[in-house]
């Protein structure tokens, strides 16, 4: 790949990644994405697909494929660990402000390759692992340096390779903090009826949170966070010890939850700890620069307390094409050669900065939200387990439906 000129560079093949790149493709926008690994990544194995996420997938045309695949959910039920009675439930049959709520859990594995599907041949460039990032002398170019040595030269440089991301370091934003608790993901294959309803399932007590949600009529994904604090150093680990982990602290909890995590394979385990950009450096810093930005993880890494993360990331893939569309397509002067570069490396900037704008505040609110929710439901002590088992569960829950009640907009633009 020495000497490669590209476009439009997108680094990473995650979820903002490729929606960012296929909403381009759909306008007409061709575009190179670097991926360090040699194949799709699929950790984390599903996320809850709120309501903006359907409406976003709506928009890059995958929409309905997806949905064949997974069931849709009812409800929610958020119970306490210590009673084992249900503190609050809703149903997610209710009405939005853009149409009608719809809630599903989403195996990555199939976003991911619905998404890959969709962009020509050639697109994804994997073991591609960007290392540095260099300012050509004039501006106008971003040079990408790849840790196999070569070199691509970028017009537009997008960074969606999350939370160590190294696009947004050359921003100036700093490294995503701990947040003192970690999580436990797993992916149960009962290889036939695993006998859950379509619900959420939540439950939260004695700080520690884990949900359980069907994907489909025999699949099961779930997480279990906990003060990082209160486990062995070898869990992260060991995917036995994780299991045993879970099994201990999940508390008084229905069969069919033990049963799911009972079930869930070796493999199919996974333990990190829990990061977060302070939601005051999205207002004062750098979203963007000149022809640089960064979405999903890159920008707004937070808590999984919403289900927004992966959500979120549609979202942005949906409106950063449609900004750099509308930039690009503008009808440039009539000027000198080297003019015209100047020219439309401004108009790239002002769509870079629309982009900007327009995502800081939702990144704000998500991040900020996630993180009230995570502390309240994992708190411990008297006055916080009394408010969180009879005041705040229809209040948290209700922020859920509330958070995830927002459009993105058309992919399509005049």
């Amino acid at each position: 790949m020495e000497g490669v000129e590209a476009e439009i560079v997108i680094v990473g093949a995650g979820i903002a990644g490729l929606t960012t790149s296929l909403g381009l493709h759909r306008l007409g926008i061709q575009s190179l994405v670097l991926e360090s690994s040699d194949s799709l990544r699929v950790t984390g194995f599903a996320f809850t697909t709120w309501t903006n996420a359907w409406r976003a997938l709506d928009e890059i045309g995958i929409g309905d494929s997806l949905r064949r695949q997974h069931d849709q959910l009812s409800g929610i039920v958020a119970s306490s660990t210590i009673s084992g009675l249900p503190a609050t439930e809703m149903s997610f049959m209710t009405k939005a402000s853009h149409g009608c709520h719809e809630v599903r859990c989403t195996r990555r594995k199939l976003l991911l390759e619905a998404l890959q599907n969709e962009l020509p041949v050639g697109t994804i460039r994997f073991s591609s692992k960007v290392v540095s990032i260099e300012e050509e002398s004039g501006g106008c170019f971003k040079l990408v340096h790849l840790a196999n040595g070569s070199v691509v030269k970028a017009k537009v440089l997008i960074g969606c390779d999350g939370v160590n991301s190294v696009v947004s370091k050359w921003l100036g934003f700093k490294n995503p903090a701990f947040v003192g608790r970690s999580a436990i993901r797993g992916f149960a294959d009962f290889k036939g009826s695993h006998g859950f309803e379509p619900k959420f399932l939540q439950f939260f007590g004695k700080g520690v949170r884990s949900g359980f949600l069907p994907c489909s009529e025999d699949t099961v994904y779930w997480f279990f966070t906990f003060d990082a604090s209160t486990k062995d150093k070898d869990v992260e680990e060991n995917p036995e010890k994780m299991k045993e982990f879970v099994l201990s602290n999940l508390g008084k909890v229905p069969d069919k939850v033990i049963s799911a995590v009972e079930k869930t394979e070796l493999d199919s385990l996974s333990c990190s700890p829990l990061r977060f950009r302070r939601p005051w450096e999205l207002l004062w810093g750098n979203i963007s620069k000149g022809n640089v930005c960064v979405t999903g993880d890159a920008l707004h890494p937070m808590t999984p307390d919403l289900g927004q993360g992966g959500c979120a990331a549609l979202e942005d893939g949906v409106v950063l094409a449609r900004c750099l569309a509308e930039a690009l397509r503008e009808n440039p002067s009539v000027e000198t050669k080297e003019g015209d570069g100047k020219e439309e490396y401004k108009r790239i900037e002002t769509g870079m900065k629309k982009f900007a704008k327009e995502r800081k505040w939702r990144g704000f609110e998500l991040i900020s939200t996630a993180y009230m929710v995570g502390y309240v439901q994992q708190s411990n002590g008297v006055v916080m387990n009394f408010l969180r088992d009879k005041v705040f569960p229809a209040f948290l829950a209700g922020l859920l439906l509330k958070r995830a009640n927002f459009d993105c907009g058309k992919l399509s633009i005049s």
